[in-house]
């Protein structure tokens, strides 16, 4: 009889099963992940095939031009921020809050200039806001 105590075998963890999981999550997440530089994208403005224009009490047509100036239902406007913008929306709104607001900025305006005009119609509550396409006939 042995009466020796035995050996006990140390349980023993094998990594190479978790490391081998941990690299196919690793290359699946790296697949799955896009990279998209905002700065590299060209940009096309879209083109709509729109009716003509009509003057209705509730539109609020606000010009945006290239320089970032603004005109509110053809009238220019003095100051450039959002709280003259604001006034401006304010007093052109005759329908209340009812009102439309067509942005129509110029191609190469400002993309904070658009966003100012945005920003001024919620200040005053107006939450209808769409934005003016050229024809592809006037193109």
């Amino acid at each position: 009889m042995n009466f020796r105590p035995r050996t006990k075998e140390e349980p023993e963890i094998n990594l190479i099963p978790f490391i081998d999981v941990l690299l196919v999550i690793l290359i699946f997440l790296m697949l799955s992940t896009t990279y998209s530089k905002f700065t590299e994208l060209q940009l096309t403005l879209p083109i709509a095939n729109a009716e003509q224009l009509r003057d209705r009490p509730k539109e609020i047509i606000v010009a945006v031009a290239a320089d970032g100036r603004y005109a509110v239902n053809k009238t220019a406007l003095e100051g450039k921020t959002v709280a003259d913008m604001a006034a401006a929306l304010r007093s052109a709104a005759t329908a209340g809050k009812d009102s439309v607001i067509i942005i129509s900025a110029d191609a190469m305006a400002p993309h904070q200039s658009v966003v100012s005009v945005m920003e001024a119609a919620r200040r005053v509550g107006l939450n209808q806001v769409t934005f003016a396409t050229q024809s592809a006939a006037g193109k």
